[in-house]
């Protein structure tokens, strides 16, 4: 009875010793499954990034530029135009806040401010009060102008006035007594539209009156084109200290001129 104990048990440590490797092989084929399915799920993985690479690619399209629109299919496309910077906005030029600082007045600087305040001046008129004072020293600055007011003029002269009584043809009969100044003594305030020009003979002289009123108030002589003869009953009063009038022979215009011998130079500066 042992016997066949042992000898069942025999079978039963052989049965047991032929499933233990079944048991082994099941194991090794499980890992080797879940191997399987690791690599398989590790490639669909990857698979899927792919795609989501592919399908980013294709949400953000290339900008082409207008020849590579033009390349044909089996043309290779040229780089994309670069793209252009924005540029800074260009800088604003400074504005000088006042005349004065565009001056280099050195230690004069407080004074001439000081004197603006005072006398309640621009920079402007301080300095055309500066001008008037001492551009032209010993002579005055006459204004004047025609009988309606469209032409007004500023002259530079002496306030002792040489006028010259013409008797040529048309100064006799406009009675045109004038005195003469350089034409940079002389500036037209207003009115050069509203004046017209006369002409005659060697078409010289120019004699220029208002439109309006008809008054000649300043003409340019013959005797002195580079100047101006400023008639002295068109000037405004208050200037003249003095007149000291010459007669010109102006009928015999040739010989007189021959024979003065200041007039040609009152033109000159």
């Amino acid at each position: 009875m042992r016997r066949s104990r042992s000898g069942v048990a025999g079978k039963t440590g052989k049965a047991c010793g032929q499933r233990r490797p079944a048991a082994s092989v099941s194991s090794t084929a499980s890992s080797a499954g879940a191997g399987r399915a690791r690599r398989s799920l590790d490639q669909s993985r990857a698979s899927g990034r792919a795609v989501g690479r592919q399908a980013s690619t294709k949400r953000q399209p290339r900008h082409l530029s207008p020849r590579a629109l033009e390349a044909g299919p089996g043309d290779p496309l040229p780089p994309p135009d670069p793209v252009p910077l924005p540029q800074p906005p260009p800088p604003t030029p400074a504005t000088p806040t006042s005349s004065v600082t565009a001056l280099d007045l050195g230690d004069q600087r407080e004074r001439w401010e000081t004197f603006q305040k005072r006398q309640r001046l621009s920079c402007e008129d301080a300095a055309r009060l500066l001008l008037d004072t001492f551009e032209y020293q010993g002579l005055v600055k006459h204004t004047g102008g025609c009988h309606c007011g469209a032409v007004r003029f500023e002259v530079w002269a002496s306030a002792d006035l040489h006028i010259f009584d013409c008797n040529c043809s048309i100064c006799k009969k406009k009675q045109n007594r004038h005195f003469i100044v350089p034409a940079s003594r002389f500036k037209l305030l207003k009115g050069a539209e509203s004046m017209t020009t006369y002409t005659f003979n060697t078409h010289k002289a120019r004699h220029t009156f208002c439109k309006k009123c008809g008054v000649q108030s300043f003409y340019t002589p013959r005797s002195n084109p580079g100047g101006y003869g400023i008639a002295p009953h068109c000037l405004d009063e208050g200037t003249v200290r003095s007149v000291v009038i010459e007669e010109f022979n102006g009928s015999d215009w040739e010989k007189t001129m021959k024979e003065h011998k200041t007039i040609k130079n009152m033109s000159k500066e």
